[in-house]
């Protein structure tokens, strides 16, 4: 099982450092390794959120996100990403700026780095609403009771999470972003509107993912039986299935895809305290990357957000806490190290809550008879 879920990453990890052993040499070969471990440790988090929405996605839609979206991941966020950065921020072509980032270096981390106060409130607001949404929902299982009861309570106020967000913006803006770090300056406007376009961003693509899933359970509850058993697949015209899950599907690889941006953000900021070096930096967060995709198939072939059912609040209260990160560093500079503790600590605690839970209900969090069969394209 283990071979199978993670073969591809350590076949990819073991090219990935001899290739940088014969570029580099040993130094490069090190700072591939560390590169690799600051992105698996900023990142495991989101590999329980992704495993939590990949679980309600159908065969076809979860392969595609292991192959394409890892084609995404790792050569659009990891490579594309920084330069598309610097070619905004400079107003330069692409071509202009892929030589800056290979013949400039210190300039090209110069301009990435001024860009750091949008792109931190892009992805700290955008963050700071999956954390809201969750906190604000009534759910069945409670981790801290004392607190998400009251949330839970609080969150019957329509638009909550967004006024919320709104605020905590608006306080960002005239607070942090006033007096950025690197002597940025005045970063009040570029945050503010960075900060609202991660806001639509998220009600854009969660809301008609959310949509189209609702649509899809409601069509499901409508095509059962009599019998209560579920009634034949409902086909169009040339005899197809209709394709209303994938539409929902696509969009919540949309909102995979978006939050896999949001929290590489801090991984590609944090990578040039290490290197400027774009095709290190690619090659050492993209074998992360790899371990990230692998362990999301892990826990959704394992059943494991079933088994131990409070995983998934402690990946959401690091969310939170990556977000308000995200914005301090606006001014502060946080070492990623922290940002990583942060939230390992957080989910290493949500699990050994669920081992507690299980053994007092005599659950012992046994998957092998539930695996949810996940067909991994890397």
């Amino acid at each position: 099982m283990l071979l199978k879920t993670f073969g591809w990453s350590f076949a990819i990890t073991a090219a990935g450092l001899a290739l940088a052993g014969v570029l580099w040499g040993w130094q490069g070969l090190a700072i591939v390794g560390i590169l690799s471990i600051l992105e698996i440790s900023l990142s495991f988090d989101n590999a329980v959120i992704n495993a939590g929405i990949l679980r309600k996605m159908n065969a076809f839609w979860q392969k595609i996100f292991l192959t394409v979206g890892i084609l995404i991941a790792v050569f659009g966020m990891r490579l594309v990403f920084p330069v598309v950065i610097v070619a905004i921020t400079a107003k330069l072509g692409p071509i202009e700026a892929v030589n800056l980032a290979i013949n400039d270096k210190t300039r090209y981390e110069h301009l990435v780095t001024s860009a750091h106060p949008a792109i931190a409130a892009f992805g700290g607001i955008f963050l700071l609403m999956i954390f809201l949404d969750f906190i604000f929902e009534e759910r069945d299982y409670k981790w801290l009771s004392w607190i998400e009861k009251p949330m839970a309570k609080m969150g019957k106020l329509d638009m909550l999470s967004v006024i919320i967000a709104l605020v905590v913006l608006l306080v960002t803006s005239m607070t942090v972003a006033t007096a950025a770090a690197h002597g940025a300056g005045d970063k009040s406007a570029t945050v503010l509107l960075a900060g609202v376009a991660g806001l639509l961003t998220y009600l854009v693509v969660a809301g008609i993912s959310g949509y189209f899933e609702d649509k899809l359970e409601e069509d499901e509850d409508d095509d059962e039986g009599a019998d209560g058993q579920p009634a034949a697949p409902v086909r169009n015209g040339t005899g197809a299935a209709v394709g209303l899950a994938g539409k929902a599907a696509f969009f919540m690889f949309l909102y995979l895809e978006v939050i896999d941006a949001s929290f590489s953000f801090d991984g590609v900021i944090g990578a040039f305290a290490i290197t400027n070096d774009i095709f290190m930096m690619a090659l050492g967060l993209g074998i992360g990357a790899m371990y990230i995709r692998s362990l999301t198939v892990f826990l959704v072939r394992k059943g494991t957000l079933d088994d131990y059912v409070y995983l998934e609040h402690g990946a959401h209260y690091a969310i939170g806490a990556l977000a308000v990160i995200l914005l301090i560093t606006i001014k502060y500079e946080i070492n990623e190290v922290i940002t990583g503790l942060v939230g390992i600590v957080l989910i290493g605690l949500s699990f050994a809550s669920s081992v507690v839970r299980n053994r007092r209900e005599g659950k012992p969090g046994d998957s092998s008879g539930k695996s949810s069969e996940v067909t991994s394209g890397v």
